[in-house]
């Protein structure tokens, strides 16, 4: 079986949409995937699953609305595509502080001419690059202050998106290779 990360979207803020991880970890297992484990309250799962990422997004999507009455967005990597959004950030390097980094991964590839559009707009002091589906931001103030949200991409690419700190992002690798 191959190794998964869930990626949920906007839990657990602020009282709102509210689940537990002991029973979003039973859910995933009602679905049939294995070795499930999660991450923080934030919504973060590692699991294993032969099933592909658009397959199981619906299935957990589906689950979680049905399981907790309400829609929550979900995107599913393999450990060797989050390995390598990790090894594409330019912006990560020995000198760069970690609290600064975020990665906003994507629902799908977003089309060429909604990247140019993003690409042409001032997001000035933060700084951005798009590659496939993955958005590596650099924040040099406080993300929720920045301009650079989920919203801002959900509207500008058109598709779907969950931004996760880069400290989170090297646990969810590491709780995928253990």
């Amino acid at each position: 079986m191959n190794k998964k990360i869930g990626i949920l979207r906007g839990i657990n803020v602020g009282g709102k949409r509210k689940i537990l991880m002991a029973d979003l970890k039973l859910l995933c297992e009602k679905l049939g995937l294995e070795n499930v484990k999660t991450y923080i309250q934030s919504g973060n799962l590692i699991f294993n699953s032969d099933k592909q990422g658009f397959e199981l997004e619906n299935a957990l999507e589906k689950g979680i609305a049905q399981e907790f009455g309400f829609d929550v967005p979900v995107i599913v990597r393999t450990e060797k595509e989050l390995e390598t959004s990790i090894y594409n950030n330019s912006f990560y390097d020995k000198d760069v502080d970690i609290s600064q980094l975020y990665l906003t991964f994507l629902k799908e590839k977003p089309a060429k001419q909604h990247i140019d559009k993003v690409s042409s707009l001032d997001h000035e002091p933060d700084k951005f690059k798009i590659k496939d589906k993955d958005v590596f931001i650099l924040c040099e103030g406080k993300y929720h202050k920045s301009k650079l949200s989920n919203s801002f991409f959900e509207k500008q690419l058109r598709v779907g998106a969950t931004t996760r700190n880069w400290k989170t992002v090297l646990k969810l690798l590491e709780l995928a290779k253990n």
